[in-house]
């Protein structure tokens, strides 16, 4: 179970984030910026589709619970993946690189993973390669 304080640090966090220049509201309290534009047309993914990814994780500390750089890019099936990334991937298209911000919700909630503390903001870099 998550502590209260550190689940407000990360509310803030997100807060404070979401007024800094370049960054964009999606639905569920995310937010992303643009890295890199991909083509313009370029394919757009739905629930059911299988992306291909370069992503590294953080949590607002900075400290990197996961990254598939290094290695092959993994293809998942959106819809298996955690609500933020569902929502966030579908408004990108091949080539784009965003980075996105996660409310706790929209990641793995009041529950801790291995490296995430319950209640965690999430931050992903993600470059979408291909859609499946």
């Amino acid at each position: 179970m998550a502590n209260q304080d550190y689940i407000r640090k990360n509310r803030e966090w997100l807060e404070a984030k979401a007024c800094e220049a370049g960054v964009r509201p999606l639905d569920g309290g995310i937010y992303y910026k643009v890295i890199k534009q991909g083509n313009k047309g370029g394919a757009k993914p739905n629930r059911g589709s299988v992306v291909t990814v370069h992503y590294t994780g953080k949590t607002i500390n900075g400290k990197t619970f996961d990254s598939s750089r290094g290695g092959v890019a993994p293809a998942f099936r959106l819809r298996d993946l955690i609500p933020g990334w569902i929502i966030a991937v579908q408004q990108m298209q091949v080539g784009d690189k965003w980075e996105i911000y996660l409310p706790a919700e929209k990641g793995y909630g009041r529950f801790s993973q291995p490296g995430i503390p319950g209640g965690s903001t999430l931050i992903f870099e993600i470059e979408l390669i291909a859609v499946g």
